[in-house]
């Protein structure tokens, strides 16, 4: 799991620029952090990137002056990534939760909620892409994938590669060829990885290239 909550407030987040070589995660307990893992991408992914900003304003609920916290927050880590769709969608959520809160101590309550919401409902998302998807790959297949689209990018098993882990848990995963991205090489650096640690044999998944 490349998330998760620590208590009594804080992220365990995977370091994603340290894989495939090392496995380390991170103790988040500030929004700064929070940020410069966004930024430095230790996440990345649009909608783990997306749940990362959500819990990081959570984060900011803890602090005094809760409300102008959360705003700052969401000041913060919007200007992270511009162009992050997921991000910015997730931040608006947040700010609309907030903005109903009247008392400020059941903010943080009423925000660790909401940005687990929105966890829940991206790994519900995933489970449903595998369902759909793996009936569309016939017995025998070889699946290529572009970039990382798996676990390591989302609150769940993935997008493009859920129904490979659907296929899998039924006893019949197909043939996985992940294409490299430049300059990060998230299809040979961490698609290959993650298929390698949820049980897909090494002998099924092939580095390629793409420019």
């Amino acid at each position: 799991m490349p998330i998760d909550w620590l208590q009594p407030v804080g992220i365990r987040l995977l370091d994603q620029t340290l894989l495939p070589d090392r496995e380390v995660y991170l103790e988040l307990r500030t929004v700064e952090s929070v940020a410069e893992a966004i930024r430095a991408l230790r996440v990345r992914g649009a909608p783990l990137i997306g749940i990362a900003a959500a819990m990081g304003v959570a984060l900011a609920a803890a602090e005094p002056a809760a409300h102008e916290r959360v705003k700052g927050a969401i000041a913060l880590l919007g200007a992270t990534r511009p162009t992050a769709v997921n991000l910015h969608w997730a931040l608006r959520r947040m700010e609309r939760r907030a903005d109903a809160v009247t008392n400020p101590g059941d903010l943080l309550g009423v925000l660790r909620a909401e940005a687990q919401a929105i966890w829940d409902e991206d790994r519900a998302m995933c489970e449903r892409i595998g369902r759909y998807g793996a009936a569309l790959i016939p017995a025998g297949a070889t699946v290529m994938t572009v970039c990382n689209a798996g676990a390591l990018a989302t609150g769940g098993m993935g997008t493009a590669l859920a129904p490979v882990y659907t296929l899998l848990e039924a006893g019949r995963a197909p043939k996985v060829v992940a294409t490299e991205t430049r300059p990060l090489l998230q299809g040979s650096r961490l698609t290959a990885w993650e298929l390698s640690r949820a049980g897909v044999a090494g002998s099924m998944v092939e580095v390629g290239a793409s420019t």
